[in-house]
């Protein structure tokens, strides 16, 4: 289960219905040596690339860019006065900030999720990807007829009130819930922010995902409730699971084992460390219509489990938390993958699948296909890929912005 940190939760009320309207944005001035990345998209822009920040200037603010000539070449919001100044969210001149600007740039997201997401087996989703859709430092995702909502930075909790507008006018949502208490808010010196915006939102929603059905817990669950960036991974683990015995680790609400019992699993295995995420994981076993004796679900700590030295499983899901959350602890979050990667390997039968993720941004696939490799090694196991995965659809990264990527998921057989 990818854990979240205790926190103390506050809800701003006066402050979440302001809106800010500006029909002038602060202009400045990127060096001509480091323009390169602003023309090419990049969505951060750093301070080392502008000539001079005005004092004064307050996070959120709407600033136009120029090159050293006076050409116009982005737009977007200061950040502040640290290491990323500018955070871009178009190339588009003199737009006015406010609730249209926003039901322009959600109604675009939303296309795409159309397109190619949503369906009738399928109604929850990445709504808002932050800086990949436009929107740096917002993340909505879509649960049913209900949305819940992170506001990363400074600068874009400034717009709460008509990003809320937007999201009504566009998408008529039942209900928004905010869920403001990720750790990278502390940059900004934010607090934790945790309740309803808009209508009302049930404890528990239920979910349609390729014709399966999940309860997701939208106010006490990890992240905004549910993994919806592994959705395309968990489909294609289907095939791997007929008439096997399965292990998913770090199991959370089961996605992982629903997936498995519709492919046909002989017997599911489901471990993780918190009983509330395993109490409903049982339930989605159940609401999917699957027979629970071929279920296990066992309250553990995974690294304790996967020492027991009987274990034999033929397919095994390991979806650990991010082991890297800072950049200085590389090395030691690397360990860490790669002891469980062994673990798992030696309860995975000759000719097995492993399906192994990592979410640690600071972690890079190249790296992760190494250590992946010395695991095989300690093991004795010879490793092959079978399939690949990132990101799903509704999680776009813009092409130039390789800090938005996290995850990496690995199929391989022994």
């Amino acid at each position: 289960m990818r854990t979240v940190s205790a926190v103390s939760f506050t809800v701003p009320v006066p402050f979440c219905i302001r809106l800010f309207y500006t029909d002038s944005m602060i202009k400045l001035t990127v060096r001509q040596d480091r323009s390169g990345p602003v023309r090419g998209f990049h969505p951060w822009v750093f301070s080392k690339a502008l000539k001079t920040i005005p004092e004064g200037l307050r996070s959120g603010e709407p600033v136009e860019l120029f090159d050293e000539s006076g050409s116009f070449i982005a737009s977007g919001y200061f950040n502040s006065y640290g290491q990323i100044s500018v955070r871009l969210w178009g190339q588009e001149k003199d737009e006015v900030v406010g609730r249209e600007f926003f039901s322009r740039r959600i109604g675009k997201a939303l296309e795409i999720r159309k397109r190619y997401v949503l369906s009738p087996d399928t109604n929850a989703c990445r709504l808002i990807n932050g800086e990949s859709d436009l929107l740096p430092g917002l993340i909505v995702d879509k649960y049913g007829q209900y949305l819940v909502v992170q506001f990363h930075t400074r600068g874009i909790e400034r717009w709460r009130g008509g990003i809320v507008e937007a999201l009504e006018e566009t998408l008529r949502p039942k209900g928004i819930y905010e869920r403001s208490d990720v750790s990278v808010r502390a940059a900004d010196k934010l607090d934790a922010v945790r309740g309803p915006l808009s209508g009302e939102v049930p404890d528990i929603i239920e979910i349609m995902e390729n014709g399966f059905k999940f309860l997701v817990d939208v106010k006490e669950g990890q992240k905004t409730g549910f993994f919806l960036d592994q959705r395309d991974k968990r489909h294609a683990f289907m095939k791997y699971a007929e008439e096997r015995d399965v292990l998913n680790c770090f199991s959370y609400t089961g996605g992982f084992s629903v997936y498995a019992l519709g492919g046909n699993a002989r017997r599911v295995v489901s471990v993780d460390s918190s009983q509330r995420a395993l109490e409903i994981a049982r339930e989605n076993v159940s609401l999917n219509g699957f027979d629970l004796s071929r279920c296990e679900f066992i309250c553990d700590d995974v690294k304790r489990y996967l020492r027991e030295p009987s274990l034999h499983f033929e397919s095994i899901i390991l979806d650990p938390p991010a082991f890297i959350k800072d950049r200085r602890k590389k090395n030691e979050g690397a360990a860490g993958y790669r002891a469980i990667n062994e673990m798992a390997l030696r309860a995975l039968s000759q000719g097995g699948v492993l399906l192994t993720c990592s979410c640690s941004a600071h972690l890079t696939l190249n790296d992760f296909r190494f250590l992946l490799s010395e695991a095989g090694a300690r093991t004795k196991r010879m490793l092959t890929f079978l399939e690949v995965h990132t990101h799903g659809i509704d999680h776009p990264r813009l092409v130039p912005f390789t800090e938005g990527e996290y995850l990496k998921c690995f199929f391989v057989r022994t």
